[in-house]
Protein backbone atom coordinates (compact mmCIF):
# COMPACT_ATOMS: atom_id res chain seq x y z
CA UNK A 1 0.00 0.00 0.00
CA UNK A 2 1.61 3.55 -0.80
CA UNK A 3 1.39 6.21 2.25
CA UNK A 4 0.36 9.06 1.77
CA UNK A 5 1.77 11.58 0.54
CA UNK A 6 2.57 14.73 3.00
CA UNK A 7 0.80 18.06 2.80
CA UNK A 8 2.20 21.35 1.46
CA UNK A 9 3.60 22.68 4.44
CA UNK A 10 5.11 25.85 3.27
CA UNK A 11 4.76 29.09 5.56
CA UNK A 12 1.61 31.01 5.30
CA UNK A 13 -0.32 27.93 4.12
CA UNK A 14 -3.31 26.19 5.51
CA UNK A 15 -3.16 22.62 6.73
CA UNK A 16 -5.59 20.11 4.01
CA UNK A 17 -8.75 20.10 4.73
CA UNK A 18 -9.58 23.82 4.34
CA UNK A 19 -8.75 24.41 1.14
CA UNK A 20 -8.89 21.67 -1.75
CA UNK A 21 -5.32 20.71 -2.48
CA UNK A 22 -4.16 22.44 -6.19
CA UNK A 23 -5.35 25.58 -4.69
CA UNK A 24 -3.25 25.28 -1.79
CA UNK A 25 -0.42 24.41 -4.50
CA UNK A 26 -2.23 26.92 -6.56
CA UNK A 27 -1.25 29.78 -4.17
CA UNK A 28 2.26 28.23 -2.98
CA UNK A 29 3.55 29.10 -6.95
CA UNK A 30 1.85 32.59 -6.78
CA UNK A 31 4.05 32.90 -3.14
CA UNK A 32 7.56 31.78 -4.93
CA UNK A 33 6.71 34.33 -7.87
CA UNK A 34 5.93 37.18 -5.10
CA UNK A 35 9.06 36.17 -3.79
CA UNK A 36 10.87 36.67 -6.65
CA UNK A 37 11.87 32.56 -7.04
CA UNK A 38 10.46 33.02 -10.55
CA UNK A 39 10.77 36.02 -12.75
CA UNK A 40 8.63 37.19 -15.53
CA UNK A 41 9.08 35.23 -18.44
CA UNK A 42 11.12 32.40 -15.79
CA UNK A 43 10.16 29.09 -17.61
CA UNK A 44 8.94 27.10 -13.87
CA UNK A 45 9.92 23.72 -13.46
CA UNK A 46 8.24 20.58 -15.45
CA UNK A 47 4.64 19.37 -13.63
CA UNK A 48 6.54 16.42 -13.01
CA UNK A 49 9.14 17.87 -10.80
CA UNK A 50 6.92 20.30 -8.77
CA UNK A 51 4.76 16.98 -8.19
CA UNK A 52 7.49 15.49 -6.63
CA UNK A 53 8.77 18.33 -5.01
CA UNK A 54 5.42 18.87 -3.15
CA UNK A 55 4.08 14.99 -2.89
CA UNK A 56 1.21 15.85 -4.47
CA UNK A 57 -0.06 13.91 -7.98
CA UNK A 58 1.27 15.62 -11.57
CA UNK A 59 -2.90 16.21 -12.25
CA UNK A 60 -3.01 18.44 -8.87
CA UNK A 61 -0.32 20.36 -10.18
CA UNK A 62 -1.60 21.07 -13.59
CA UNK A 63 -4.84 21.78 -12.18
CA UNK A 64 -2.98 24.45 -10.09
CA UNK A 65 -1.23 25.73 -13.20
CA UNK A 66 -4.65 25.52 -15.05
CA UNK A 67 -5.65 28.25 -12.47
CA UNK A 68 -2.46 30.50 -12.75
CA UNK A 69 -3.27 30.74 -16.63
CA UNK A 70 -6.82 31.34 -16.47
CA UNK A 71 -5.53 34.21 -14.75
CA UNK A 72 -2.77 35.43 -17.01
CA UNK A 73 -0.38 34.97 -14.39
CA UNK A 74 1.54 31.86 -16.48
CA UNK A 75 1.56 31.23 -20.19
CA UNK A 76 1.92 27.68 -21.45
CA UNK A 77 4.05 27.33 -24.22
CA UNK A 78 3.48 23.96 -26.42
CA UNK A 79 6.59 21.64 -25.92
CA UNK A 80 8.47 24.48 -24.04
CA UNK A 81 6.74 24.26 -20.74
CA UNK A 82 5.13 27.06 -18.16
CA UNK A 83 6.10 30.73 -18.31
CA UNK A 84 5.66 33.40 -15.75
CA UNK A 85 3.99 36.13 -17.71
CA UNK A 86 5.34 39.31 -18.51
CA UNK A 87 3.67 42.62 -18.84
CA UNK A 88 4.57 43.15 -22.54
CA UNK A 89 2.35 45.00 -24.81
CA UNK A 90 0.46 42.14 -26.17
CA UNK A 91 -0.65 41.44 -22.83
CA UNK A 92 -1.63 44.41 -21.21
CA UNK A 93 -3.52 45.12 -24.76
CA UNK A 94 -5.26 42.02 -24.36
CA UNK A 95 -5.75 41.76 -20.37
CA UNK A 96 -5.65 45.35 -18.97
CA UNK A 97 -6.41 47.93 -21.35
CA UNK A 98 -10.00 47.79 -22.32
CA UNK A 99 -10.19 51.40 -24.61
CA UNK A 100 -10.88 50.31 -28.29
CA UNK A 101 -11.75 52.14 -31.33
CA UNK A 102 -15.74 51.78 -32.86
CA UNK A 103 -14.46 50.26 -35.98
CA UNK A 104 -10.48 48.33 -36.72
CA UNK A 105 -8.28 46.26 -34.39
CA UNK A 106 -7.19 47.45 -30.80
CA UNK A 107 -3.81 49.20 -30.36
CA UNK A 108 -1.50 50.08 -27.94
CA UNK A 109 -1.54 54.14 -27.25
CA UNK A 110 1.22 56.17 -27.27
CA UNK A 111 1.69 58.14 -23.96
CA UNK A 112 2.87 61.99 -23.64
CA UNK A 113 4.20 62.67 -19.89
CA UNK A 114 2.46 65.55 -18.49
CA UNK A 115 3.74 66.07 -14.87
CA UNK A 116 5.81 63.40 -12.30
CA UNK A 117 6.37 64.24 -8.97
CA UNK A 118 6.50 62.97 -5.21
CA UNK A 119 4.80 64.31 -2.49
CA UNK A 120 3.02 63.14 0.43
CA UNK A 121 -0.10 61.37 0.38
CA UNK A 122 -3.73 62.76 0.40
CA UNK A 123 -6.22 60.82 2.91
CA UNK A 124 -7.89 59.73 0.05
CA UNK A 125 -4.78 58.31 -1.36
CA UNK A 126 -3.61 56.25 2.01
CA UNK A 127 -7.01 54.72 1.60
CA UNK A 128 -7.37 54.04 -1.63
CA UNK A 129 -3.81 52.83 -1.46
CA UNK A 130 -3.71 51.36 1.92
CA UNK A 131 -0.69 53.60 3.04
CA UNK A 132 -0.38 54.92 6.66
CA UNK A 133 -0.70 59.01 6.98
CA UNK A 134 2.29 60.58 6.15
CA UNK A 135 3.78 57.97 3.49
CA UNK A 136 4.77 59.66 0.15
CA UNK A 137 2.86 58.67 -3.32
CA UNK A 138 4.46 59.43 -6.72
CA UNK A 139 2.25 60.73 -8.48
CA UNK A 140 2.17 60.78 -12.31
CA UNK A 141 -0.26 62.32 -15.07
CA UNK A 142 -0.08 61.86 -18.67
CA UNK A 143 -2.39 61.67 -22.32
CA UNK A 144 -2.74 58.63 -23.96
CA UNK A 145 -2.92 58.81 -27.88
CA UNK A 146 -4.77 56.43 -30.10
CA UNK A 147 -4.05 57.01 -34.00
CA UNK A 148 -2.26 59.78 -33.03
CA UNK A 149 -5.01 61.80 -31.44
CA UNK A 150 -5.70 62.54 -27.96
CA UNK A 151 -8.20 59.60 -26.16
CA UNK A 152 -7.33 59.36 -22.34
CA UNK A 153 -5.62 61.54 -19.69
CA UNK A 154 -5.00 59.92 -16.54
CA UNK A 155 -3.78 60.24 -13.40
CA UNK A 156 -1.40 57.42 -11.40
CA UNK A 157 -0.89 57.35 -7.64
CA UNK A 158 1.74 54.91 -6.66
CA UNK A 159 3.16 54.26 -3.30
CA UNK A 160 6.51 56.03 -2.94
CA UNK A 161 8.27 52.49 -0.47
CA UNK A 162 7.53 50.22 -3.22
CA UNK A 163 8.57 52.33 -6.28
CA UNK A 164 12.14 53.61 -4.73
CA UNK A 165 13.63 56.18 -7.44
CA UNK A 166 10.34 56.36 -9.79
CA UNK A 167 10.24 59.91 -11.18
CA UNK A 168 13.67 60.81 -9.52
CA UNK A 169 14.49 61.38 -13.77
CA UNK A 170 11.63 61.77 -16.37
CA UNK A 171 9.63 58.90 -17.19
CA UNK A 172 9.91 57.91 -20.97
CA UNK A 173 7.03 58.26 -22.64
CA UNK A 174 5.61 55.92 -24.15
CA UNK A 175 6.82 53.56 -21.33
CA UNK A 176 4.88 49.93 -20.52
CA UNK A 177 4.61 51.00 -16.68
CA UNK A 178 3.10 47.26 -16.25
CA UNK A 179 6.61 46.49 -17.19
CA UNK A 180 8.50 48.93 -15.67
CA UNK A 181 7.13 47.71 -12.25
CA UNK A 182 8.01 44.12 -13.10
CA UNK A 183 11.52 44.60 -14.63
CA UNK A 184 12.56 47.65 -12.33
CA UNK A 185 11.09 47.16 -9.20
CA UNK A 186 10.04 43.17 -9.04
CA UNK A 187 6.08 44.13 -9.03
CA UNK A 188 3.96 42.24 -10.94
CA UNK A 189 0.63 43.82 -11.39
CA UNK A 190 -1.87 40.38 -11.23
CA UNK A 191 -5.70 42.18 -11.14
CA UNK A 192 -7.14 45.68 -11.48
CA UNK A 193 -10.21 46.16 -9.92
CA UNK A 194 -12.50 48.74 -11.73
CA UNK A 195 -15.44 51.40 -10.89
CA UNK A 196 -16.59 53.38 -14.60
CA UNK A 197 -19.17 56.22 -14.68
CA UNK A 198 -20.07 58.82 -17.21
CA UNK A 199 -18.32 62.67 -16.46
CA UNK A 200 -17.85 65.77 -18.37
CA UNK A 201 -14.89 67.46 -18.38
CA UNK A 202 -13.53 70.39 -16.80
CA UNK A 203 -11.73 73.06 -18.32
CA UNK A 204 -8.03 71.92 -17.62
CA UNK A 205 -8.77 68.28 -18.75
CA UNK A 206 -10.52 69.01 -21.47
CA UNK A 207 -7.86 71.38 -22.83
CA UNK A 208 -5.31 68.66 -22.08
CA UNK A 209 -7.57 66.53 -24.40
CA UNK A 210 -8.20 69.04 -27.01
CA UNK A 211 -12.32 68.99 -26.43
CA UNK A 212 -15.02 71.98 -25.22
CA UNK A 213 -15.04 71.95 -21.65
CA UNK A 214 -18.02 69.60 -20.56
CA UNK A 215 -17.89 67.34 -23.22
CA UNK A 216 -18.75 63.92 -21.76
CA UNK A 217 -16.23 61.40 -21.12
CA UNK A 218 -15.55 57.86 -19.02
CA UNK A 219 -14.49 58.07 -15.78
CA UNK A 220 -12.46 54.88 -15.17
CA UNK A 221 -11.06 54.47 -11.20
CA UNK A 222 -8.42 51.33 -11.06
CA UNK A 223 -6.86 49.94 -8.47
CA UNK A 224 -3.69 47.63 -9.68
CA UNK A 225 -3.02 44.99 -7.23
CA UNK A 226 -0.03 42.83 -6.93
CA UNK A 227 0.59 39.14 -7.09
CA UNK A 228 0.24 39.26 -2.54
CA UNK A 229 -3.13 41.42 -3.18
CA UNK A 230 -1.42 44.19 -2.02
CA UNK A 231 -2.47 47.53 -4.04
CA UNK A 232 0.42 49.04 -5.97
CA UNK A 233 -1.38 51.81 -8.13
CA UNK A 234 -4.41 54.01 -8.24
CA UNK A 235 -4.89 55.18 -11.88
CA UNK A 236 -7.95 57.66 -12.73
CA UNK A 237 -8.40 57.81 -16.14
CA UNK A 238 -10.43 60.14 -17.96
CA UNK A 239 -11.93 58.12 -21.57
CA UNK A 240 -13.32 60.42 -25.05
CA UNK A 241 -16.12 57.70 -26.13
CA UNK A 242 -16.54 59.91 -29.39
CA UNK A 243 -14.84 57.19 -31.65
CA UNK A 244 -13.71 54.28 -28.83
CA UNK A 245 -15.63 52.37 -26.51
CA UNK A 246 -14.91 50.17 -23.05
CA UNK A 247 -14.73 46.69 -24.38
CA UNK A 248 -14.84 43.64 -22.07
CA UNK A 249 -15.05 40.08 -22.79
CA UNK A 250 -17.29 38.75 -20.30
CA UNK A 251 -16.73 35.04 -21.48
Amino acid sequence: MNSPRPPVTEPGFQKLGFRPLYMQVRDMLVQRMVQGVWGPGQVLPSEQDLASELGVSQGTVRKALDELAAQNLVVRRQGRGTFVAEHDEARILFQFFKIVPDTGNPMFPESRILSSERREASTEECLRLGLVPGADVIHVRRVRLLGGKPAIVETVTLPAKIFPGLGDDEIPNNHNLYGLYATEFGVTVAKAIERIKAVILTTEEAAELGVEPGHPALHVDRIARALDGSAVEWRVSLCLTDDHHYHSDLT
